[in-house]
Parts: structure tokens; sequence; C-alpha cells
């Protein structure tokens, strides 16, 4: 049987990236998926097409999980399509990376909404639902810049050292229903946002990192498929450092 046979995920942020690896594995392993997205609306759609030929139950939404409305349809809309809510994972996420000095209060407040205010949003709306059914795996996409901090950083370290207070209090609010919460912190993962830096940059970070190589959204993506599933059935409120002993 695979892992999460039976059970059906929402992956926010899912078009590229971390969140399209996420969907396929999970799709892989047996998961119904259901994924988000906002402006790759080609991408998003080409992801459908290919999770779809798998066998398991596969649907985009076009949705802004920083919009609490939005957000409340959203899982609103899933129960109602797929029929159950096992695992949500809170995937989406921007950067608008700048010196303290030269960040606008705009930037600030997107980045914080997008990357923080999102996570509540999905996480108030699925609750309900959750505990109802007495179970429910909820898995928070942090960074290890929100564990360190980081120059030019500051909003986007905000939000993601936001999402380690909010994955915790969660996970004490909401043990006691069967429902888990827990957070992934990639380190330096090679994606399209990476392959625009210049080579010796990236060079430089992999000569950082104890393992000598970036990560690769497959290897974020079987952290989830572990918090996901009933391996992880004792675990709640816990950072998993997904970042080759960078932090170390």
């Amino acid at each position: 049987m695979k892992l999460l046979e039976g059970k059906t995920a929402l992956i926010t942020g899912a078009s590229k990236g971390i969140g399209r690896a996420i969907a396929q594995v999970f799709v892989e392993d047996g998961a119904n998926v259901a994924f988000t997205y906002l402006s790759s609306v080609e991408k998003a759609k080409e992801l459908e097409k290919e999770l779809s030929s798998a066998g398991t139950q596969v649907r985009g939404y076009r949705s802004d999980a920083s919009d609490f409305a939005a957000a409340e349809k959203l899982i609103n809309d899933v129960v109602s399509d797929f029929g159950a809510l096992d695992i949500l994972i809170n995937n989406a996420g921007i950067t608008k990376d700048n010196l303290l000095l030269r960040i606008n209060e705009q930037d600030w407040d997107d980045v914080i909404n997008v990357n923080l205010k999102s996570c509540f949003n999905t996480i108030k709306a699925a609750t309900r639902t959750f505990m109802k059914q007495r179970s429910g795996s909820i898995i928070n996409m942090t960074s290890v810049v929100g564990l360190k901090g980081n120059a030019g950083q500051s909003n986007y370290s905000a939000s993601k050292a936001g999402i380690i207070g909010l994955t915790k209090s969660v996970a004490l609010e909401l043990g006691s229903r069967g429902i888990r919460c827990n957070a992934i912190a990639p380190g330096f993962i090679e994606t399209e946002m990476t392959e625009k830096l210049d080579e010796k940059t990236v060079q430089s970070w992999r000569d950082a990192i104890p393992l000598k190589r970036g990560g690769q959204p497959e290897d974020v993506a079987q952290a989830c498929i572990f918090l996901a599933s009933d391996m992880s059935s004792y675990i709640t409120g816990q950072v998993l450092q997904v970042d080759g002993g960078m932090l170390t």
C-alpha cells in the first residue's frame, strides 16, 4: 500500500518549484491532490493534466491564499469536490528582497501577507473539517532564514519566523483533536529562482553546505511525505530542516 493512498492533500502554490515537486510525489504515493496557483496559469494546467494521468483525483484552483475569504472558499470547494481533506501544505510564498532601509511598506506587507497570513487563513478555514474528523496533518513551509535571519531579507525572514511560531501554537491548540502541525525549513534548494543566480554565487552556497550540494525540490517533497503520512503520527510542533547541514 502506498503511504498516502486514500488521502486528500491541498498544496498551495504548486504550479512550479517545490510545490510542484510535492504534488508530483504525493500523486505517486497515492494521494488525491488539490493545488493552488495564481499567476502561472499555463504551468498549472500542464501540471493538472500531467498528474491526472496517474489515476488519482487531481484539480488545480486559481486562488489567492493571502485573502481570507478566498482561502475559506478554497477549503470549502476542495472538501465539496473531493469529499475530504486530510493534509494541508502551506507552500505559497514570495520574496521582495532589499536592505531594511530600502524596503517600502508595500513590499513588507506583501511578503507578510502571502507568506504568513496565508498560513493563518488556510489553517483557520480547514480546522473545522479537521476537528470534525479528529485528524489532519498541517505542514507549513518555512525556511532556514526564519531560524537564523538573512541580510537583505528582513521581510522574508520575519514571515518565515512567524510561520514557526504559528506552527508551534497550532500544534499545542489542536493536538488533543488528533491534528498535527509541523514545519519544514528548506535551505538552498535549486529551483527556477536559483537558476537566475550566477554560477559563482551558486557554487559559494554549495561550498558552505556540509553535503556540498544544493538541495532539489524532491528532497523537500520527500520530507513532506514523511510528515503527511502515518509514519510521523507521533510528531507535531516540530521544524524539520532540509538544508544539507547548513545550520548544523
